[in-house]
């Protein structure tokens, strides 16, 4: 995948990603700034201002006008917030590039952050606050992240409560976008067929008036545990939600492809452990995943599952024995190469489209500072020994940094406390 980098006076990135006869191009802007670096009174305003965008332009005064013109284009258009990066992209055909640039530029740069649409838009994000609290296998990874991260940017909903959300004005909205929409902490990505020629001077017009106001800051993140921690919610389900996890590494540290095999060999794909334990074995649940999830400042690795009510102990216990087994018992050559050669594979079938490239070069550029090649990624994941994988274990599989949030018909956590533990 070839890449190319380009930062302007002003502080502006733009990163190309020539794709060869690609049927395919897509403008994707990306800012640095989540929920992470909101205020308690500003919880949530990050992803209600990627909805107020769409919601017109000086050029474009209507919602309606802006999903016209890019449907009327085919386009594939959306946006997403996480916790440190809001982006917002269009993929179209390459004869429309121009008109896609035109229209992703001017929402980002100028929405009209009208209070009448503003209080509109307030009830359908209260709405999607309440569509996921009523999904329990959603609303444990929120209710995860507040047991470990607790009352700072870090612990808090994405999406913000319902207080907050009634509460902002335009003017919330306007000191918000000052602060942070501006161009040390923006990157432009083209990714796909154009010409390689003329499209910098494009992004560079079409961004031309971009705000060169200092970025403001994030706080960092507080880590402080000592014992394993336990936050159950009641709810009268016929399946158990459950997030087990253990504070890990971030996104620029060197055990992060580590940690990559390390999920993969427990729940990543039908052959990985606990997807042969607990469904093939057990038959107790549907879905099984383990992830490591990396931020600028902190990382965490958590196995998500959905069991049976009534053997989510038994489960439990399962889950935190696999992940001592990693530690206590061979890994053969056999397992290490299928999970390398699964985890490469599925890489670079991820990276078969506009879009996914355009999101992979600019994740990379925020979390890590720059960009790694999948030519090198590959070859870190290849490098990565047995003796490795067993060493990250030791280091986050300790009582010190282990969490467990779980939504079902519990109505006290003494009987999870008693076996949430990696002591023998």
């Amino acid at each position: 995948m070839k890449f190319n980098e380009n930062t302007l006076s002003n502080g502006l990135k733009i990163i190309t990603v020539p794709m060869t006869d690609n049927p395919a191009v897509t403008i994707l802007v990306m800012v640095s700034t989540g929920s992470k670096y909101e205020k308690k009174e500003t919880n949530g305003l990050s992803h209600f201002l990627e909805h107020m965008v769409f919601k017109g332009t000086p050029k474009r005064p209507k919602s309606i006008d802006i999903s016209k013109e890019l449907e009327s284009l085919g386009a594939q258009y959306n946006a997403f917030t996480s916790q440190e990066y809001t982006g917002y992209y269009a993929k179209v055909n390459p004869d429309h590039i121009d008109i896609a640039l035109d229209v992703v530029s001017d929402i980002y740069l100028n929405p009209l952050l009208d209070q009448k649409e503003i209080e509109k838009e307030k009830g359908v994000i209260i709405e999607e606050i309440k569509m996921y609290q009523d999904l329990p296998h959603r609303h444990v990874q929120d209710l995860f992240l507040s047991l470990v991260y607790g009352d700072q940017p870090a612990g808090w909903n994405i999406a913000g409560t319902e207080e907050n959300v009634k509460s902002f004005s335009q003017n919330d909205f306007i000191k918000y976008r000052k602060e942070h929409y501006v161009a040390e902490a923006t990157t432009v990505i083209v990714s796909g067929t154009f010409d390689e020629k003329t499209i910098l001077a494009k992004v560079e017009n079409a961004f031309s008036n971009i705000s060169i106001e200092k970025k403001n800051s994030k706080i960092d993140v507080i880590q402080a545990q000592t014992k394993p921690e336990i936050i159950v919610k009641y709810r009268e389900t016929d399946q158990a939600h459950l997030v087990l996890g253990v504070r890990s590494f971030s996104a620029v540290s060197e055990n992060e492809v580590v940690l990559m095999i390390l999920s993969t060999i427990l729940g990543r794909g039908m052959s990985s452990r606990l997807f042969q334990k607990l469904r093939t074995e057990m038959g107790v649940g549907y879905y099984i995943h383990a992830s490591q999830d990396s931020f600028t400042d902190h990382g965490l690795f958590s196995i998500s599952t959905g069991v049976d009510t009534k053997r989510a102990e038994e489960v439990i216990k399962v889950l935190i024995s696999e992940c001592k087994k990693i530690i206590n018992e061979p890994i053969t050559a056999e397992e290490i190469k299928k999970v390398k050669d699964y985890i490469c594979g599925s890489f670079m079938l991820g990276l078969e489209t506009s879009d996914a490239r355009a999101e992979y070069v600019a994740i990379d550029t925020i979390l890590k500072g720059k960009i790694i090649s999948p030519k090198d990624e590959i070859e870190k994941i290849q490098k990565v020994t047995v003796e490795q994988v067993k060493e990250i274990a030791k280091k986050i599989f300790v009582d010190e940094g282990l969490n467990l949030a779980i939504i079902g018909p519990y109505k006290d956590s003494d009987n999870f406390k008693s076996i949430l533990t990696f002591k023998d």
